[in-house]
């Protein structure tokens, strides 16, 4: 988990992907469990993951993809984070197939 410069962002423009552990802008620049206790201290009711490009605004490039669970009344930031880390995987494959999709109709 780093921040690129913006030179490199540049020259891999729509070319990176990051998955983050909440539905952005909600907790942009937030990391790993941070995110999740944020989540829980604020009483939210829903959460989920967000699959972006990457550019040179932390979190902030456009959105793919984004799942979403329930938070339930009973969560602690590790129920959390497994439950969100198991959409992470299937929102990538749906990433990752549309960009296939756009790419195989750019070449017709």
């Amino acid at each position: 988990m780093r921040i690129l410069s913006a030179e490199f962002c540049q020259e891999w423009r729509d070319k990176l992907l990051n998955v983050h552990p909440s539905l952005l802008p909600k907790y942009a620049g937030g990391m790993d469990t941070n995110v999740h206790e944020e989540v829980l201290k604020n009483g939210e009711i829903e959460t989920g993951c967000t699959i972006h490009f990457v550019t040179d605004e932390v979190d902030g490039g456009p959105i793919l993809v984004q799942k979403k669970c329930n938070v339930d009344s009973d969560e602690t930031v590790d129920t959390l984070k497994t439950k969100v880390q198991q959409l992470e995987g299937r929102a990538f494959i749906e990433a990752i197939k549309l960009l296939h999709h756009r790419d195989t109709d750019n070449t017709e």
